[in-house]
């Protein structure tokens, strides 16, 4: 009998339309002992890559498809009820060139044909059928269609066009599905069909599911994606169709009588041939460079301008030798190009004024400080470049960009216009069905009530980042899962549904900073789509499948920072207040001003070093150079915590400082003895065991990963090191290993901390120095997060600064300083229903023709379409308009004022009489009737809506009394001892309601006294005695006791009541 191979073939990136990853269906391939296999996945190839990896590692034969949509008439037609796509085509390739061709065809239905589906039509068949094989696949394709629809002639004249572009490359699928009613009969119209036309059959057997056992799974996923109830009954198990892997003797069974639509199953496999060097080979930007140099040269020659540019100097040895040494390397690998497009864009964000930094490694070169793309001088700081580049390093260097997070697509945009639209774009990934989404999902598909699915979920554990939580990790460390699974069927039949598609993809998305820029158009090398969310162009092929183990194409990270954003707009503000310039990259780093604030403990709004715990540690060290802060953003969380009371302890007091051994002297000095960084690992592994940095990052990864045999290994191979090329003892050596080990796993790079450390203190400096432009720059950041901006205006409160509600003279778009004060205002489109258009045209209109002078003067020269009652109520309310008008009298006068802003727009232009009978520039012709004013309450309760915070005051501010006879918010913060009794008082801020794991409601409550908050735990006595009383807004005092949660002090609830004069 003919040998079979599988050439319809779906994995789970047909997208909720199928279950195997490319590594099960190529296991179950080589189970089944079958020499190749296609993946023809739905309209897209996003596992071509991965399926191609499976395959050479199982030494199957890959073949690259495609099951395709087809376009009813054009790929450009897209009206509704036309155009929907129905009929389906498979392409194989044959050759490389047929593999671009499929990705040119993927781009091209997603970039122009995407209606419902990715769409190509058949004039881009014609335009790229060159080296591919077409099949017409058995249940859709286009002349199968005519045939299910009794147009036999539409059918030949179908195929017919199809073999005109195809020649011999054309199939006609023939498939047997005795289970499905009128199959058998279609697929004998089919043969008929092939024979009248004269074109060969081809056996398949379409696979979405590796075993029949896991059709419900499938069809589980379908009504995911589509809606609807799945079909759970015996019945509907036994008629299901089967889509599963079948072996090549069942493919003989079912095509006995069509033993050469078999064997063309093979001679299809045999043409096709496409060959990919993945993991070898580097396709780098098109970078220009003039005069004809060599790339290196043309790095060489930067890189020694760069150096006086830097203040340094070539004549210092040190300078070069290592950076000639930097240069060798490089040169070496071949990374030169990489280096200066980097360096290009960081020069051109300078260029326009956006600050950047690096995170990561990097910090480590010369080279990228003196080329300006980092800014920390590794000499300075002692920071190894072998830790971010070194002769043995076998992985490309990667050069994480941290850009101004407000600004950061501007230098996309730059990549795209220097290198070309069509040579740079996003990289995708995948969304997957995590634990707690498979259960919900799947609870819902199967029709039971929302409460099963939601209850199940959450006894699921969260995971850990870089760590995502499993169901089967679930039952084995959740008892009270396991329970439910063993004890409930329902519970059980959800959970074992969930497993098969837990960790399946399920949609696409866009990488939070990767971007590839290639040499020639992207299309050439991977395929692109538009990102369904944004519309930016997205690779089809994850990071790993587009980067260094797959295609080659480097991948650039253009990262955000909000402090970057927030440093910047504090430094214009500096300049056009004060007119004072600051070069935020040279400022002193020995600022005392700066120190002496961090000592206090006053971080709220600084990049990284911000947090009660971390402003704790802070207060404790005092920090007084550089070396410090870059310390204490190393050491606290992830990074090794329990170092730092052993690292403050020494800064105090340095004769306590000590060294094993000597020779550890040189790496810890700065950290006074402690190991502080992932570097200094390494460093000692180097130095007294002897392991070269291949062996050092090997070490470092190992420990990372926290898996106890490899560990265990690392242990006995390092202890060896110690003994045999350090000369230690085996004793000294056990203790040097007990320092390492509970360090390495968490720790920082120390380039990274350098850089971050950096920023940290550019930021604190700010702070320190210009405090009411700084704090400005970060309300203005965090505008729309009212939260966020709750607390930063509690800060301004603690600092004397006052943070003033909008004004319509004053105002500015964002926060802005009022001009020679300390106070600083709202914007106007920091008002909630009030648009930047609005906004922009009243600060115009004063700009031209100065400040407002009256309610009328402003209704009548503001003219622009969108002052309609929204947003004139929006103005009222949040205290804009107070300086002309109580805000009661004009809300209930509020049509009058809309009716004479109407007519005097209109006669503006029509330079007629108003309905109120003067001229349309008499600004004194409004009168307004009587109204009650608005009361405190009701000023602040439109305040919250509108401002999201309260400005003018706050609903506590009648309680004065009773606050003052209770203990102060801020001070309880301080108290860390477990279980001491308080009695405090505040306004209800947020309630975040949860189930215990036994189905109890209980809360966690936010408590604020318009100074500081605190998180209040009701436990479900106390929640359930007190529910009524724990609503936001309300005034509640509460007694009970502290309890330390995550380095914070919280406040478990005993009793609680409103407000009142008498304590609880």
């Amino acid at each position: 009998m003919a040998d079979f191979t599988h050439l319809h073939v779906h994995s789970h990136y047909s997208l909720l339309g199928a279950l195997p990853t490319p590594k099960e269906l190529t296991a179950r391939a080589k189970e089944y002992g079958m020499s190749s296999l296609a993946l023809t996945d739905n309209g897209a190839l996003y596992g071509a890559i991965n399926f191609y990896k499976a395959c050479e590692k199982e030494s199957i034969k890959p073949i690259i498809g495609l099951d395709a949509y087809l376009a009813p008439r054009t790929r450009f037609d897209k009206e509704a009820g036309l155009d929907k796509p129905r009929g389906r085509v498979v392409f194989l390739a044959k050759n490389n060139d047929g593999y671009k061709n499929l990705i040119k065809m993927v781009t091209e239905s997603y970039v122009h044909g995407f209606y419902y589906r990715p769409r190509i039509d058949h004039a881009l068949i014609e335009e790229l059928h060159k080296n591919l094989i077409c099949i017409i696949p058995s249940f859709s394709g286009e002349p199968v269609l005519a045939l299910k629809d009794g147009h036999d002639e539409t059918a030949a004249a179908s195929l017919d066009w199809y073999r005109s572009v195809f020649g011999d490359n054309l199939y006609l699928e023939l498939t047997h599905h005795p289970e499905i009613e009128s199959h058998e009969a279609l697929q004998m119209q089919i043969k008929t069909l092939s024979e009248k036309m004269h074109v060969p059959l081809i056996a398949a057997h379409d696979v979405y599911y590796l075993d029949q056992t896991d059709h419900l799974a499938r069809e589980t996923m379908l009504k995911i994606q589509h809606g609807g109830i799945v079909e759970t009954t015996d019945t509907a198990g036994e008629l299901a169709p089967n889509f599963s892997f079948i072996t090549k003797e069942r493919a003989q069974e079912l095509f006995a009588h069509e033993p050469e639509a078999l064997l063309n199953t093979v001679r299809v496999a045999d043409t096709c041939t496409v060959s990919m060097t993945l993991g070898s080979v580097w396709h780098f930007p098109d970078y220009t460079i003039k005069n004809n140099k060599e790339p290196f040269e043309e790095m060489r020659d930067r890189a020694y301008e760069g150096v006086p540019w830097r203040g340094l100097s070539l004549k210092d040895p040190e300078v070069k030798k290592r950076l000639d040494y930097e240069l060798d390397v490089i040169k070496m690998k071949g990374y030169a190009k990489y280096f200066l497009v980097v360096g290009d864009l960081l020069r051109e964000a300078r260029e326009r004024k956006i600050l950047t930094t690096i995170r990561g490694s990097v910090a480590g070169s010369l080279t990228t400080y003196v080329l300006g793309i980092t800014n920390v001088n590794p000499l300075e700081y002692k920071l190894p470049f072998e830790r971010f580049l070194n002769p043995e390093r076998p992985s490309a260097p990667d050069i994480d960009m941290d850009y101004a997070d407000n600004r950061r697509d501007e230098m996309i945009e730059y990549a795209r216009t220097k290198y070309g639209a069509d040579n740079v774009a996003q990289i995708g990934t995948f969304g997957t069905m995590m634990a707690r989404a498979a259960v919900r999902d799947v609870s819902r598909a199967l029709g039971h009530p929302y409460s099963i699915g939601d209850r199940i979920a959450k006894l699921i554990p969260m995971g850990s980042q870089g760590f995502p939580m499993t169901i089967e990790k679930a039952l084995e460390i959740e008892p009270d899962l396991k329970k439910l699974y063993d004890k409930d069927p329902e519970t059980k039949e959800v959970i074992n549904l969930a497993k098969q598609i837990e960790g399946r993809v399920r949609h696409v998305g866009v990488h939070a900073a990767g971007v590839v820029i290639s040499p020639e158009p992207l299309t050439e090398f991977v395929p692109v789509q538009p990102d369904p969310k944004t519309g930016k162009l997205i690779t089809q092929y994850e990071m790993h499948s587009v980067g260094e183990d797959g295609v080659g194409l480097l991948k650039f990270d253009f990262l955000g920072i909000k402090n970057l954003s927030i440093l910047a707009d504090a430094v214009h503000r500096v300049e056009k207040i004060r007119g004072i310039k600051i070069d935020i990259e040279n400022i002193p780093v020995d600022d005392t001003k700066t120190f002496e604030m961090l000592a206090r403990g006053e971080t709220m709004g600084l990049f990284q070093l911000n947090g009660s715990g971390m402003t704790a540690f802070l207060k404790q060290l005092r920090p007084s150079s550089i070396h410090d802060i870059n310390a204490m953003v190393a050491l606290y969380r992830p990074g090794p915590m329990e170092s730092i009371p052993q690292y403050i302890e020494r800064k105090h007091n340095q004769t306590l400082v000590t060294y094993l051994d000597p020779r550890l002297e040189h790496i810890l000095d700065r950290s006074y003895g402690v190991i502080t960084y992932q570097d200094d690992v390494m460093m000692i592994a180097i130095e007294l065991a002897g392991y070269s940095w291949l062996d050092a990052d090997k070490l470092r990864k190992a420990m990372g990963k926290k898996i106890p045999e490899v560990m265990e290994a690392e242990k006995g191979k390092l202890l060896k090191g110690f003994v045999e090329y350090g000369k230690l003892s085996p004793v000294l050596g056990e203790k040097l290993w007990k320092l390492i080990e509970p360090f390495a796993a968490y720790g920082f790079n120390k380039a990274h901390a350098a850089s971050y450390g950096r920023v940290a203190y550019q930021t604190a400096y700010m702070k320190a120095n210009y405090p009411i432009e700084y704090m400005s720059a970060v309300l203005t950041a965090d505008a729309g997060d009212t939260e966020e901006i709750a607390e930063i205006i509690r800060e301004c409160t603690r600092m004397g600064i006052d943070v003033l509600p909008p004004d319509i003279n004053e105002s500015f778009a964002d926060f802005s300083v009022v001009p020679r004060t300390d106070k600083i205002r709202f914007g106007l489109t920091t008002i909630k229903n009030f648009g930047a258009g609005i906004s922009e045209a009243i600060i115009e209109e004063r700009k031209m023709h100065g400040l407002y002078t009256s309610l009328q003067d402003f209704l009548t020269r503001v003219t622009n379409k969108n002052m309609n009652k929204k947003s004139l109520e929006a103005l009222i309310l949040s205290g804009s308009l107070d300086r002309f008008e109580e805000r009661g009298t004009m809300m209930q006068n509020i049509e009058t004022l809309l009716a004479y802003h109407k007519e005097q727009s209109a006669g503006k232009e029509a330079s007629q009489e108003s309905l109120f009978g003067v001229s349309a520039h008499d600004i004194h012709a409004l009168a307004l009737l009587p109204a009650a004013p608005m009361t405190q309450a009701q000023k602040l309760i439109a305040e919250k809506e509108f401002l999201g915070v309260y400005v003018s005051g706050h609903p506590l501010d009648i309680y004065k009394e009773e606050l003052e006879k209770r203990a102060k918010i801020n001070i309880l913060k301080k108290e860390t001892r477990n279980g001491i009794p308080v009695v405090t008082a505040g306004m209800i801020e947020s309630v975040r309601e949860l189930l215990t794991k036994k189905g109890d409601r209980m809360a966690f409550i936010g408590l604020g006294d318009g100074v500081e908050s605190i998180e209040l735990v009701a436990f479900p006595e106390a929640y359930r005695t007190y529910q009524e009383l724990f609503v936001v807004g309300s005034c509640i005092a509460i007694q009970g006791k502290i309890s330390m949660r995550n380095e914070e002090s919280t406040i478990v609830i005993e009793r609680a009541k409103s407000l009142t004069t008498t304590a609880p």
